[in-house]
C-alpha cells in the first residue's frame, strides 16, 4: 500500500520499474501533467485514477474528485483544462443508484470547472474484486503563450505561497472511514483550481512552479520541487495555515498536518518581485482567501526542505516514505 502513497516508495516504483520499461524519463519531466507541442500549440496532458474509500464523504465523492483532480493537475502546468475522458470500473453488485449519484456528481463538477467529458469506457469486475467504483480520468488543456511553469524552474529567492488551510481532505476521509468525531464536521476541500491559477498568472508572471499537494500533502509537493530544481526550501511552520479541526485531529491521531492530503489547494513558488501581487490575486479569489506566504527558496542545503518551528528550532521535512492514510483519492 505504501507504493501508492506518493512518497519515497512511489518514486522508487516509478524510477526502478516503470521508467526503465518505458525507455527512461520523458523529455517533459515527471510533473503532474506533460506539456506537449502539437501543431504550433502547447497542450498539457494528464491522467489519474481514483480509488478513494468511502465513495461519498463530507464535501464530495469519488465523482467530483475524479474531475477536480485531473483539472487541477492540468492547472499546475498553467493550462486551461478543456476535455476529459472517463473510464469507470464497476464491481458486480454495486447499486445503479450509487453509480447514478457518482455520474451526476461528475457531470456537475465538469460543468463547474468548464470542461467537457467527451469519451470513456466502462468495465465490470466480479464481486469481491473492487470497492464498488474505481474511476480514471485523463484530460487535455491549452497552455497560454509565454507560460512556462515546472518544478525545475524554482530558484533561490523565490517565495513559497500556499493558497489556504491544509489537511482538510485527508481528515475528512479519515473521519468517515474510521467513524471518528472531532466536535465539528470536517469537509473535504475538493475544488477545481483552474480559475484560481488563471487569476494568479494574470497578476504574477513570475510564477515558476505550481503543485497541488494531494498524496503526501504539502511536504511531498515542496520536496518534489526542491529536488527537481536543486534548491533548498525553508518553511516557517508557524505561518502555515492549519485549520483548527485539522490541528485537533492530527494531535489526537499523532499525524503531521504537512503530510495530510489536500484536493483544493495549491503551493506556488513565485519570484520575490511578484510575491505581493501573487498573494493579493489568490486572496481575491474565493478558493484562495486564506492564502499565506510560508517560506522561501535558498541556495543552502540544495534539494532539502527544512521548517523553522515557532520555538526557534529547525527540523528536516523529509519526503514521506509511504502514506499516513491510503486510498484518499
Amino acid at each position: 500500500m505504501g507504493h501508492g502513497g506518493g512518497g519515497v516508495m512511489s518514486a522508487e516504483l516509478v524510477e526502478n520499474l516503470f521508467l526503465p520499461a518505458f525507455g527512461g524519463a520523458p523529455d517533459t519531466g515527471l510533473g503532474d501533467s506533460a506539456v506537449l507541442g502539437i501543431g504550433g500549440a502547447r497542450l498539457a496532458f494528464s491522467t489519474d485514477s481514483y480509488v478513494v474509500r468511502p465513495l461519498f464523504f463530507p464535501g464530495g465523492c469519488i465523482g467530483d474528485l475524479a474531475v477536480n483532480g485531473t483539472v487541477n493537475d492540468l492547472a499546475m502546468s498553467g493550462a486551461t483544462a478543456a476535455y476529459l475522458s472517463c473510464a469507470v470500473i464497476l464491481e458486480e453488485g454495486v447499486e445503479t443508484s450509487v453509480v447514478g449519484r457518482v455520474a451526476q456528481a461528475m457531470g456537475e463538477a465538469a460543468r463547474a470547472a468548464g470542461v467537457e467529458i467527451v469519451t470513456g469506457d466502462t468495465k465490470v469486475v466480479e464481486s469481491g474484486h473492487g470497492d464498488g467504483i474505481y474511476i480514471n480520468t485523463a484530460g487535455i488543456g491549452l497552455v497560454p503563450p509565454g507560460v512556462d511553469i515546472g518544478p525545475h524552474r524554482a530558484r533561490p529567492g523565490d517565495v513559497v505561497i500556499v493558497s489556504g488551510g491544509i489537511g482538510l481532505h485527508g481528515v475528512a476521509i479519515m473521519s468517515m472511514r474510521e467513524g471518528l468525531e472531532f466536535g465539528v464536521e470536517v469537509a473535504s476541500d475538493s475544488a477545481p483550481l483552474g480559475g484560481l491559477v488563471r487569476d494568479l498568472l494574470a497578476a504574477a508572471p513570475g510564477v515558476h512552479a505550481l503543485r497541488d499537494p494531494t498524496r503526501g500533502g504539502l511536504a511531498a509537493s515542496v520536496n518534489e520541487i526542491a529536488a527537481a530544481s536543486g534548491t533548498g526550501v525553508v518553511l516557517r511552520e508557524g505561518d502555515i495555515p492549519v485549520p483548527p479541526e485539522v490541528a485537533n485531529a492530527c494531535s489526537v491521531l499523532g499525524l503531521d498536518p504537512l503530510y495530510v492530503a489536500n484536493e483544493g489547494k495549491l503551493v506556488a513558488f513565485v519570484a520575490r518581485a511578484d510575491a505581493e501581487a501573487a498573494l493579493a490575486a489568490l486572496r481575491a479569489h474565493p478558493l484562495g482567501a486564506d492564502a499565506a506566504v510560508i517560506g522561501e527558496c535558498v541556495a543552502e542545503h540544495p534539494g532539502m526542505v527544512v521548517a523553522r518551528t515557532p520555538f526557534g528550532g529547525t527540523r528536516v521535512v523529509d519526503l514521506p516514505i509511504g502514506e499516513q492514510l491510503p486510498r484518499i483519492c
